[in-house]
């Protein structure tokens, strides 16, 4: 704890002198905001979406301004969310409780640039209002459907946030969170889609973000959220119950998975659905086990990091099944 306390310190030292010393620029703070490394492989999502649902890779236009309202949407999202908890996180690291990881996805760059005072709480306000601005014009060229979507998405995670010391159930909100994105873009590629393939889709990614992103995400932090009663699943529950949950829920959203490739228009190979039953088991099956045996903060960490590369896998296959 006195290691954690002597690090919070130098966490807090003016902004200019932090910067200085670890060499930042300001459009890194900007970008550490809105947690880039991690929305760039979330933003494979929604692509991984459109191509599962066309077969096909959409019109050029579709893709061009898909793309810039994805990166706008994740970075408007990701930074609001620092936003909502800057109290929070900045009383985490008054007193002490701030601890980095550098094996950590989310610690990839500065963690919480506005808490920490490297930016001022305006210049994250801008930021996000510019990102989300850019995302509701993208969106709404798409299909207007998508700019509604977008709006309950950020409400969404605004709930979330807020519900951090209120109820464990906040993990369900997230899980609405970031299928958005997914949704969102079906509805770019199609107008009228199949209720019953988009609940499909839903499920997949619903589960997935439960049990490989929001469960690990809140283990990582769980000694700070008892420090600060906070309502998440570990704390709830524990964790025997909580890496029950997280390998149920992966289980799930792995059976989901090949139920949607059985349903989709994509014209697979038997040999390229082997290999994306196979990546699942290796990035989300093995890691959720692995904890299971553990139940440590190390583990945690591991499989919310190697979940958060499950999209972009998935991605990749699909693409080269795709062309190939």
């Amino acid at each position: 704890m006195a290691l954690i306390r002597m690090q919070s310190k130098e966490l807090m030292m003016d902004s200019s002198s932090y910067r200085q010393a670890a060499g930042l620029s300001r459009l890194e703070l900007f970008l550490a905001l809105s947690r880039t490394p991690h929305a760039l492989l979330d933003m494979t999502t929604p692509c991984l979406a459109a191509l599962l649902w066309l077969g096909a890779f959409p019109s050029l236009k579709v893709v061009l301004v898909g793309l810039l309202t994805v990166f706008a949407g994740y970075n408007a999202v990701y930074a609001l969310n620092d936003l909502i908890d800057y109290r929070s996180d900045k009383k985490k690291m008054e007193e002490g409780l701030f601890q980095d990881t550098d094996d950590y996805l989310d610690g990839a760059m500065v963690r919480h640039p506005v808490a920490q005072g490297l930016l001022k709480f305006r210049e994250g306000l801008g930021w996000t209002l510019g990102w989300a601005l850019v995302a509701m014009v993208g969106a709404f060229i798409l299909n207007p459907v998508c700019f509604m979507i977008f709006i309950g998405g950020c409400l969404l995670e605004a709930i979330y946030c807020l519900m951090w010391r209120l109820s464990w159930t906040r993990t369900i909100v997230s899980g609405g969170v970031k299928t958005s994105g997914a949704i969102a873009a079906v509805y770019a590629v199609d107008p009228e889609p199949s209720f019953g393939l988009l609940m499909i889709l839903f499920l997949w990614l619903f589960f997935w973000e439960i049990g490989g992103q929001n469960i690990p995400n809140d283990w990582e932090d769980v000694e700070r959220d008892k420090h600060f009663r906070a309502r998440t699943v570990p704390v709830r529950f524990g964790p025997e119950i909580s890496s029950l949950l997280v390998m149920g829920c992966l289980i799930i959203s792995l059976i989901m998975s090949g139920i949607l490739l059985w349903v989709t228009p994509f014209p697979f190979h038997w040999a390229f659905v082997t290999i994306i039953f196979m990546v699942g088991v290796y990035l989300l099956i093995l890691p959720a086990f692995q904890l299971y045996q553990s139940k440590n903060r190390p583990k945690a960490i591991n499989l919310f990091n190697k979940a958060s590369h499950y999209p972009p896998a998935l991605f990749l296959v699909v693409a080269i099944g795709y062309l190939f």
